[in-house]
């Protein structure tokens, strides 16, 4: 399919003003830190959280300079103590969460027969198991307050069956699956839960670990004949963290046309 060209970039519309808002993998050049610049050109107070503390300074830098309110606090989601600082800092902070945004994950590519326990543990201690701890701590604050919203990055990979991706496929359908219950558990407090399942979004870092000629396939799939910019799955998100979405829970919307 011939590339379409890529939409201008969205102006503000204050769809989360006031929100208190955590988003873990903040940093660098990927969907984390659109999220969190996307969610700071809504109105939102965002506090963002990653293992690389070098890029996360940067990228708080980048958001205080547009005299965005953000902070950044290093974190390690396979760690639970980690996980409950980065929440007792963002009430220290903000008094409240009304969003928390699970970005998270960790990819590789190994062929099952090549792959070890250590692999296979990696990628689902930090893609899932650290979902799962951000959820759990989150829903902890959310759900005596009645309100929040969660929204997790999962993959349609989740779906689909793809080489090499059987650790971060289960990973992620456990995302997805885990998205779904906490959803129902969180329904009767007015919480909400959702995931964004991204088929392939561009950047540089991608770019520079993956294999050219699989990025090209990868692009040759898309509907729109290109990878999605991180904005673009951003916005999805904001859309997913907003009052706009008040009736979707327990959703896991597909970015895009790759659902089964």
């Amino acid at each position: 399919m011939e590339n379409s060209e890529t939409p201008n970039y969205p102006e503000g519309r204050d769809l989360l003003k006031g929100k208190a808002v955590v988003i873990t993998a903040a940093a660098g050049s990927g969907i984390g830190f659109a999220t969190a610049k996307r969610c700071a050109e809504e109105g939102a107070r965002v506090l963002l959280s990653d293992t690389h503390e070098n890029r996360l300074a940067e990228s708080v830098s980048s958001l205080q300079s547009e005299q965005f309110e953000a902070y950044g606090i290093p974190c390690d989601v396979t760690k639970e103590n980690e996980v409950q600082e980065l929440l007792n800092f963002a009430i220290s902070k903000f008094k409240t969460v009304d969003v928390m945004i699970n970005n998270a994950g960790l990819g590789g590519q190994s062929n099952l027969i090549d792959m070890s326990d250590e692999e296979w543990k990696k990628v689902l201690d930090v893609t899932l198991n650290g979902t799962m701890r951000c959820t759990r701590a989150a829903l902890r604050h959310m759900i005596p307050l009645e309100r929040g919203v969660i929204v997790n990055n999962a993959s349609v990979v989740g779906w689909r069956a793809q080489k090499g991706q059987c650790h971060y496929a289960a990973a992620k359908a456990g995302v997805m699956a885990l998205t779904r219950c906490s959803a129902m558990e969180a329904a009767d407090a007015g919480v909400r839960v959702n995931a964004v399942a991204p088929s392939f979004a561009s950047h540089p870092f991608l770019e520079k670990v993956s294999d050219p000629l699989l990025l090209e396939e990868l692009e040759a799939q898309e509907p729109f004949g290109r990878g999605a910019q991180p904005w673009e799955i951003a916005n999805i998100i904001v859309f997913l963290a907003s009052d706009l979405s008040g009736y979707m829970t327990g959703e896991c919307v597909s970015a895009s046309s790759q659902h089964p």
